[in-house]
């Protein structure tokens, strides 16, 4: 590395999978570095949804910042939230009134729900998007249970016991095989007086295919699991309205539940409102071939806050974009800093997978397509390994098996005073 002015001062706004990555990857430069997130964990998302259904507990996939980065003696954290960015004197505003003023800026905020406008689903659908949303839907589901145990009005408990996920990508998928396995492998062994075939579980998707970056043939074996381990698959379905009670579909179909489950699409967030730049539809902000925002060529847009083409379309709001565009934005910092070109932003794909449950996954890795057992295997291997502190490796690991030896789930207790 090249010597820099030490005063050099890089902020980083948001601790996910992008933003750590830059970190570590500019950690051994003279530069001093500041992480700025509203949380003081890193959160591995891709797991949450097992948070959500009883097979990891919260602290099993998130992980201190100051853990990540104790070695490094030039990375401080700031536990703050960012409500503005001030590009004419380089400099964040955070909602507890601090100005910290930067040399360099990476904005890695990820993104959030996105409800497409429906105000009904946004109050009352449950998520699994942070530890939160998990933990609460978590919740709800085993309270769900309770209550249809003690429900003697047939109609009330099959609307108790009717679970509706929304949206056919990896998320929903893996949320409504894994609701399944809860319910007919763990909670059909506790709540003796419920009749478990008034349980509906359904995934509605709005498209005509479940996994749609996934090929047609492993599409398909996906679908046929779900239905394998009882769940209804509706596939050309909208949702347009959920008071808490009942779910109304497009068409006018009316589903009696008290639990959807919101896995249909996420956006930007609104702090990227503040950087007064062209947006796309999901409110990302365009960036150019080096991921930096027009005539500033200071500050850095990465992960799922960046609308970057590629191949004449936006590239997808997933993990191996944000980690790849870290990368390129962290030599491209070390670049301005030494005085040298800026390196152009390729994105190389690494595939996609998905997993329906115990021994079901479905993998697209280049050539290789895979599904049952040995793509589980890969998928669990793949996500295991990218968990970032040996802590929470070891536990998942070991619930896993526990889980895969048992046939049980240890995490479904109510946290709730």
């Amino acid at each position: 590395m090249g010597q820099v002015d030490k005063k050099t001062h890089i902020i980083i706004v948001g601790a996910g999978f992008g933003g750590i990555q830059a970190a570590k990857l500019l950690a051994n430069t003279a530069a001093q570095i500041t992480i700025i997130d509203k949380h003081n964990y890193h959160l591995f998302q891709p797991l949450l949804y097992q948070v959500a259904t009883a097979g990891l507990s919260e602290k099993d996939i998130a992980c201190p910042i100051r853990t990540i980065f104790r070695d490094q003696k030039n990375i401080e954290f700031h536990m703050d939230e960012v409500i503005d960015i001030d590009l004419a004197d380089n400099r964040v505003i955070t909602v507890t009134g601090h100005q910290i003023p930067f040399d360099y800026l990476i904005v890695a905020t990820g993104s959030t729900n996105n409800f497409f406008g429906m105000e009904s689903l946004a109050k009352n659908a449950l998520c699994v998007k942070t530890l939160g949303q998990s933990v609460a839907t978590r919740d709800h589901i085993i309270e769900m249970f309770e209550l249809a145990a003690h429900e003697p009005d047939p109609e009330k408990r099959r609307s108790l016991l009717t679970f509706v996920v929304v949206g056919g990508g990896p998320t929903g998928v893996e949320c409504a095989g894994a609701l399944s396995e809860l319910i007919h492998f763990v909670l059909a062994k506790e709540y003796h007086n419920l009749n478990f075939k008034e349980v509906r579980i359904m995934l509605v998707e709005a498209s005509d295919a479940l996994l749609p970056v996934m090929p047609l043939d492993l599409q398909e074996a996906t679908a046929e699991i779900l239905l394998r381990k009882h769940v209804e698959v509706r596939l050309l379905v909208q949702v347009s309205g959920f008071d808490g009670n009942t779910l109304l579909l497009k068409g006018g179909e009316v589903i009696p539940t008290h639990t959807v489950i919101w896995a249909a699409g996420v956006c930007a967030t609104k702090l990227l409102d503040s950087l007064k730049q062209e947006q796309d539809r999901a409110h990302r902000v365009i960036v150019n071939e080096y991921l930096h925002i027009q005539n500033k060529a200071e500050v850095f847009i990465i992960g799922d806050a960046a609308h970057f083409e590629q191949d004449n379309s936006p590239l997808p709001m997933v993990a191996p974009v944000a980690i790849q565009q870290a990368g390129v934005v962290a030599q491209n910092i070390i670049s301005l800093m030494n005085g040298r070109p800026l390196q152009k932003f390729v994105y190389r794909p690494v595939g996609s997978m998905a997993t329906i449950g115990r021994n079901a996954a479905v993998v697209n890795i280049g050539k290789f397509k895979s599904q049952g057992f040995i793509a589980w295997m890969i998928w669990s291997l793949m996500h295991m390994l990218r968990l970032v502190h040996f802590r929470n490796r070891t536990v998942v690991f070991m619930k896993w098996i526990w889980e895969y030896l048992t046939y049980d789930r240890v995490e479904h207790v109510i946290n709730r005073d």
